[in-house]
């Protein structure tokens, strides 16, 4: 059976010790794929216009439980829509009582060659300093 995740750059892209560019595969792959996602937001790429996650429009907005719902329902289509290799099983959107300024994105997926359950955690930054 071929390896469904795959294998590419890491992201960031560096160069390792050596220069060459490191590559990743396997559920590291993903995790990263996912970070992309989150932290492109629509109209980035100009050769995939679409692609990306569209909380970054929401920054600036007053922290509230719509919200909060509005980020869940962006992140959960953006990872629906553009990482195939994954089920996402859960999206929380939480706010440190400590900071206003900003939400914890949780996300529980799958991985489905694997059957195997992961997490991420996102930190989303509603303004600069404290809130």
């Amino acid at each position: 059976m071929p390896n469904l995740i795959g294998k590419g750059w890491t992201f960031p892209i560096r160069p390792n010790p050596e220069g060459k560019l490191s590559l990743v595969s396997g559920e590291e792959k993903i995790r990263q794929s996912l970070l992309l996602i989150l932290s492109t937001a629509p109209g980035e790429r100009k050769m995939y216009p679409e692609f990306g996650c569209g909380i970054h429009d929401l920054v600036f907005q007053p922290n509230t439980e719509m919200l909060h719902a509005r980020v869940q329902n962006q992140v959960r289509d953006a990872l629906i829509r553009y990482e195939p290799r994954i089920d996402v099983v859960d999206v929380r959107v939480e706010m440190p009582p400590e900071a206003r300024n900003f939400l914890i994105v949780r996300i529980d997926y799958r991985i489905r060659t694997s059957n195997s359950f992961y997490n991420l955690v996102y930190p989303f930054f509603l303004t600069e300093g404290a809130g």
